[in-house]
Parts: C-alpha cells; sequence; structure tokens
C-alpha cells in the first residue's frame, strides 16, 4: 500500500518525494522499492508532527510547500497532490490547506470513519469532526435512518499542505482538547485560530483504508485496473 501511495506521488509535480515513518520495516521495503526515506521519532503525536521533523532534518526553507499525503491512500488522483499544494500558495492568510469531496450516501454520513468538514464563505473550515456536522435536525427526528433530502454534507480528504514555518509553529503546541477527542489533528491548528482553506478536490478521491472492507475494495480496484493495463 505505501508503494501505491509512493507512486501517486511521484506522478504529481512534487520537487522531492519521502516516506517519513518510525518503522524499520517500512524503511527497508520502501528503500527497496527506490523510495527517498526519513527515518522518524516514534513519539510524534501526529503525522503533522512527524512531518515536522521530517522538514526540520531536510533544512526546508520557512517559505517552502510540503504536502503530507497519508500513507493509506493507495488510490490518491496525483491531481489532488497539485492542487492542495496551489491552494496553499494562493491563499497567504491559511496556515493549512485541504480538500473534502460532497458527501452523497447515509452510511458515509453517519461513519465515525469519514471525516465531515463544515466551511465558511471565505472557505475556511468551521470544524472538523466524525459526527455529521452540520446536524440534519428536523430530518433525523423524523427518521435517523434515511439520508436527508436537503442539504450539503462534506467529507474531509486527509491531505495537507503547509509552509515549512508553520510546521514549526504547530509542533510547539500541545495536543489540542477537542484533537485528542476527536482523534483529528487538523483540531489543534482551528484551536490557536489557524485559518484552514478547503477547496472540493479536482477530482474524485476514493476513501483511504481504515478498514478491512475498505482494504477489499481498494484490491479489488487495483486489480480490475491492472488488469485492464494488461490488456
Amino acid at each position: 500500500m505505501v508503494q501505491r501511495v509512493w507512486e501517486q506521488a511521484q506522478r504529481s509535480t512534487a520537487a522531492r518525494v519521502v516516506i517519513a515513518t518510525d518503522d524499520a520495516r517500512i524503511v527497508d521495503i520502501a528503500r527497496a522499492f527506490g523510495a527517498e526515506v526519513c527515518m522518524t521519532r516514534p513519539e510524534h503525536p501526529s503525522g503533522t508532527d512527524r512531518l515536522q521533523q521530517v522538514a526540520r532534518e531536510l533544512g526546508l526553507a520557512d517559505a517552502h510547500i510540503v504536502v503530507n499525503v497519508q500513507g493509506d491512500e493507495p488510490l490518491i488522483p496525483p491531481q489532488v497532490i497539485d492542487q492542495v499544494a496551489a491552494n496553499l500558495a494562493a491563499h497567504a492568510r491559511a496556515g493549512i490547506a485541504t480538500l473534502c469531496e460532497q458527501i452523497t450516501t447515509h452510511a458515509e454520513l453517519t461513519s465515525p470513519n469519514a471525516v465531515k468538514v463544515v466551511r465558511n464563505a471565505d472557505g475556511m473550515a468551521l470544524y472538523f469532526s466524525r459526527a455529521p456536522i452540520p446536524y440534519p435536525r428536523d430530518a433525523f427526528m423524523q427518521d435517523r435512518e434515511v439520508m436527508p433530502a436537503t442539504g450539503n454534507w462534506y467529507r474531509h480528504i486527509g491531505i495537507y499542505a503547509y509552509r515549512t514555518q508553520f510546521l514549526h509553529r504547530y509542533v510547539t503546541w500541545p495536543p489540542a482538547p477537542q484533537e485528542q477527542l476527536e482523534c483529528l489533528e487538523q483540531l489543534r491548528a482551528l484551536h490557536h485560530g489557524v485559518d484552514i482553506h478547503v477547496a472540493e478536490a479536482c477530482q474524485r478521491v476514493p476513501a483511504g483504508v481504515d478498514t478491512q472492507d475498505d482494504l477489499a475494495l481498494v484490491r479489488r480496484v487495483l486489480t480490475d485496473a491492472d488488469a485492464v493495463s494488461a490488456r
């Protein structure tokens, strides 16, 4: 799975693709398929903290834009990696840029594995949650098992763009209470008043691998894609 993510990132316009991990087994596997790897400390509370260590050790300039692609996103399109980096570059007031896409099913709206995001009129995040937000009160009072016919809900896509200087600020803050409750690292930034730009992804991004069902789905997709390529 990590190799698939790395291959997708390699197809973006990123100047450099580095795998960050605290697991020696992943280091060995990644180097075997030709990836650049940075071994990080095991005690990082989030991926953003881990990324800061990488940026520091690589000596990246403060204005350098770094994109964090999760290692459980083997189907992520390269175009969205470029998109989130460009969005951060275009929004100087934002400390972070990330992406979302519309939720269309009741299962996804109510799943704690699908992180929801609400944005303001400027496209900045108001909040992220594993709960259904905004909460469709009237519709759910009638039937909580049916997808409401009205309202727009958005699934957060776990890809982030940062400037190096922001990463150095982020790691000086302790985990925020809501970050620890929801297990969502971006809430630490919101807790400290940082603007997070959220745009709809330019391409559909399949959900990452959080469950055995997700893994089975990704395997089917990749098997079908390999079969088509072999024809």
